[in-house]
């Protein structure tokens, strides 16, 4: 069995004396394993970091093994996102999102996703709001995806501006009004039918949309398998809420 593809570098771990186990996410064969004999020497250390893009080359008798790696080095972003605490957060949150997928399923959707939110963690307003629709895909990639399309009680496509958490369904204002104290707030960039959609968003709603897709995330992925809310992903909103905020200190 081999294969050539095109990787993110999601984590590396030592393996005997000189290898390491390297866990990439793939273009065309999902998040996948395979081990990169000499992968600790000086020369692949650099390359093999969380964050960098590589060409990955596996082979393996069998389709099931863990196989082998020829790596070789794409776009290396690791250097500089380990400069800034935004960046660190952010590829270790990717990671722990990505891990959420079942190995070695095909997934280019996200992929291409993760790519663009890597190259935009330098604009922090930029990358809360790719990290908040990357994160309503990955719910949407494993069945829990929230419809946004029109409100649940009166299918009117204008003025969304709730969901409801038990249905994960749009809400309208008039509608959602007298049980506003129950509903998540809907931020007009997520809201395809409103002027707000594509932009970049205030800081109110890159709060917004971090509260919906946390309590989503928490209710159908986190606490189903007995995962704690990832401090990693924590750091990463906490970074972003100061840097948005103007505080970049």
């Amino acid at each position: 069995m081999e294969w050539q593809d095109e990787g993110l570098i999601l984590g590396v771990r030592k393996h005997g004396e000189t290898s390491a186990i390297v866990e990439a996410m793939t273009a065309e064969h999902g998040r996948h394993l395979g081990l990169v004999r000499g992968g600790r020497s000086s020369r692949m250390r650099p390359i093999l970091q969380p964050g960098n893009f590589v060409t990955l080359q596996w082979r393996a008798r069998l389709e099931e093994q863990l196989g082998t790696y020829t790596v070789e080095a794409g776009q290396l972003l690791a250097a500089s996102l380990m400069t800034t605490q935004l960046g660190i957060y952010g590829i270790q949150t990717l990671a722990s999102h990505l891990r959420q997928l079942p190995e070695r399923d095909p997934n280019l959707g996200l992929y291409n996703a993760a790519r663009v939110l890597m190259e935009n963690f330098e604009h922090p307003e930029i990358a809360a709001s790719l990290m908040i629709r990357f994160e309503l895909v990955l719910l949407e990639e494993l069945g829990f995806g929230l419809d946004l399309e029109s409100c649940a009680s009166t299918a009117q496509t204008h003025n969304l501006a709730y969901i409801s958490p038990k249905s994960g369904r749009a809400v309208s204002l008039a509608a959602g009004q007298p049980w506003a104290d129950k509903m998540l707030a809907l931020p007009s960039f997520l809201n395809k039918h409103e002027d707000g959609w594509g932009i970049v968003p205030p800081v109110e709603q890159i709060e917004q949309g971090f509260k919906l897709s946390t309590y989503f995330l928490d209710r159908h992925i986190y606490s189903p398998r007995g995962i704690k809310h990832p401090d990693e992903r924590h750091g990463f909103i906490k970074a972003i809420t100061k840097l948005t905020r103007g505080d970049h200190q």
